[in-house]
């Protein structure tokens, strides 16, 4: 049985409206061990016809059988695995891949064959000796000469065994003496069993061969006849280690490769690849870095009111906000705060009284709100910067006692002038200024209005002349459930007023609107940031459509050497997310260094970047990558190996 059987082989192509015929009802026969010489002119068919022996190409009509089996029942992948472990190539132009060094064009057809990285460079190697090239192994093509080039070509097809060898043009780009020295290694290899066809219009060339097929315009028009010459069997030997571990480890080591191949690529162009990933770098930067400071400011937010007032509920005269009976009711007393303040779960009780009025000191004077207090201004944020709050002697003796505001202190006193023990007046009651609070701490915004602070008695006594509260505040004990000590003071207060003529409401309601409205403007901000990642995978996908068209001849080699659709897909598809990754990490850097920035400007809060959000920008990055990268991937994969190869 004949290796290679061609029978009555037609191939035709649709030029504009006509139909050019390259080959014309072509039968031929190849037996293994031949070396065969396929002649004639150019745009006689003989690349044609190399080009469907080496299962490039399949005919318009007519059949094609490799060792009995007909090619054109087999699909691209098929033709791909025949092409990778039987056949090898040896182009006229080399066609190696100028980021790689010498033994990495050697590996490729193996990579594809999912061979042992050990495996793989020990034959590399090994063939890479055998061709005289030992010492050039890292060197790249453009550091070889062009016979040192053909002879990395030559290890090439060798790699996977390279059982037939197709030879196009083989010395027609290198001087007489090159030329000579590939055509002794083709020769070499006759010797050994592999199957050679040499396609050439080189007369001279075609005469090492044993049998010489001549082809013109389309057709067959002399054939020297089968040579039956004593070569041996194909050796076994040639071919590379089995493939360790089965399909799966294969299918890693491609996958591994791949990514490899891909960063070679993105160094090999480095300012677009640079360039491409600033949209995704920016985009992941602006989403994470709205994320971060969105928490970070809810976080101090919600810090802040928890310990003014994350524990309190407010005991409020009147059915609700906006009740304008409100002012009428009086039956909130001192008592009541008292008796809220026996609850098992209440800590403190302090009462909610206040009015507007003049303080005068000297001949200065000022308008501000006084608050009746209690022996604590924690609920009102104002830290304490000099002297003291009031103690349970001012509140049981109606002491005439005040603490004043910073704001206060600078328009009643002269600069330097200690307040500490000066006599200033609240309407017309002389109070000694006993202490000094300074403005609101954290995010609590420091009011429009001074504010001044006497105890409640006095207010009540000599200040309001009143003794009714507007309102009482309800401190519940640390860990104990807010909501269950608000239902035991609105049970105790209606219990004691008969009625329910008051309100009651915590900082938990407050909180949870405030959440939910921090948690709008960050989806609201993520969103917009988004859009610039959206854009960034348009890029993406743009420069990698540009990639494929700049790496056609690439695709045609990888391809010829083995590659299926789909490897060459994963290639594309891997550096496209891969283009992302890298891009989204550095996002996700420039995120943790301006969250010091922030750091080194306020203290009024921080950026936090959690682990959920590092998981989802890179995960972002990756769905990026698949979803812009998969069109010029697919695009990459549908190539015609022979146009990709004949595109400069």
């Amino acid at each position: 049985m004949a290796l290679l059987e061609l029978h009555g082989v037609t191939r035709a192509y649709p030029s504009g409206g006509e139909t050019i015929t390259a080959l014309d009802n072509i039968s031929l026969s190849i037996a293994a061990g031949e070396m065969i010489a396929i002649m004639g002119a150019s745009g006689s068919g003989k690349s044609t016809l190399m080009n469907i022996l080496g299962c490039l190409d399949k005919p318009t009509s007519g059949s094609y059988r490799v060792d009995g089996q007909d090619i054109s029942t087999m699909d691209s992948n098929a033709l791909a695995k025949l092409r990778r472990d039987r056949f090898g190539f040896i182009f006229q132009r080399y066609h190696l891949l100028p980021h790689l060094s010498a033994l990495g064009n050697i590996e490729i057809p193996a990579i594809y064959a999912g061979y042992d990285k050990h495996a793989r460079l020990q034959r590399a190697t090994s063939l890479l000796t055998r061709l005289g090239l030992a010492d050039r192994a890292t060197h790249r093509p453009n550091q070889l000469s062009g016979g040192q080039q053909q002879r990395v070509s030559i290890a090439r097809a060798l790699m996977n065994g390279g059982e037939i060898i197709l030879a196009d043009e083989p010395s027609g780009a290198l001087d007489h003496a090159s030329g000579r020295e590939v055509m002794n290694i083709l020769k070499e290899l006759h010797g050994l069993g592999h199957t050679i066809i040499i396609v050439t219009h080189d007369a001279q060339i075609a005469a090492h061969a044993d049998r010489i097929v001549e082809i013109s315009d389309g057709r067959i028009v002399r054939d020297t006849g089968q040579v039956n010459a004593q070569n041996p069997a194909f050796a076994s030997n040639e071919r590379p280690m089995a493939i360790p571990h089965g399909r799966k480890w294969a299918m890693f080591t491609q996958m591994h490769e791949a990514f490899k191949m891909a960063l070679h690529a993105m160094v090999a162009n480095r300012m677009r690849s640079a360039l491409t990933m600033l949209g995704i770098i920016i985009g992941i930067t602006a989403v994470v870095s709205i994320v971060a400071l969105s928490q970070g400011a809810q976080r101090s937010v919600l810090k802040n009111i928890r310990e003014i007032a994350g524990n309190t509920i407010w005991v409020i005269r009147g059915k609700g906000w906006g009740d304008d009976k409100a002012g009428d009711i009086v039956s909130m007393m001192p008592d009541d705060m008292d008796a809220l303040a026996e609850l098992p779960d209440v800590e403190s009780t302090r009462p909610d009284m206040s009015t507007i009025t003049r303080l005068r000191h000297s001949h200065f004077d000022v308008s501000a709100k006084v608050w009746g207090g209690t022996t604590s201004l924690k609920n009102y944020a104002m830290p304490l910067i000099k002297g003291r709050e009031f103690n349970g002697d001012d509140i049981r003796s109606h002491a005439k006692v005040i603490v004043i505001d910073h704001r206060i202190q600078e328009k009643l006193f002269e600069a330097g002038e200690d307040p500490l023990g000066q006599v200033i007046l609240a309407g017309n009651i002389p109070c000694t200024v006993v202490g000094v609070v300074g403005p609101p701490t954290g995010l609590v915004n420091e009011s429009n209005e001074l504010q001044a602070f006497i105890p409640y008695t006095t207010a009540s006594s000599h200040l309001m002349d009143r003794f009714h509260l507007d309102g009482i505040n309800v401190i519940v004990r640390e860990g104990r459930d807010v909501k269950e000590a608000e239902k035991q003071v609105q049970q105790l207060m209606e219990r004691r007023h008969g009625k329910k003529d008051f309100f009651t409401f915590n900082a938990d309601s407050k909180m949870q609107s405030l959440n939910q409205f921090l948690l709008i403007v960050t989806m609201v901000l993520s969103l917009v940031a988004a859009i610039s990642l959206v854009v960034s995978g348009v890029g993406v996908m743009n420069i990698m459509l540009v990639s494929v068209t700049e790496r056609t001849r690439e695709i045609g080699i990888r391809m010829a050497v083995g590659a299926r659709q789909r490897d060459v897909q994963n290639q594309f598809l891997i550096e496209a997310v891969t283009l992302c990754l890298i891009g989204g990490a550095i996002g996700i850097a420039l995120t943790f260094l301006i969250g010091l920035l922030v750091s080194m400007i306020t203290s009024l809060f921080t950026m936090e970047v959690s682990l959920i959000s590092i998981i989802a920008a890179f995960s972002t990055s990756t769905v990026l990558g698949v979803l812009f990268g998969y069109w010029p991937a697919r695009n990459a994969s549908r190539l015609d190996p022979i146009e990709a190869l004949a595109r400069d």
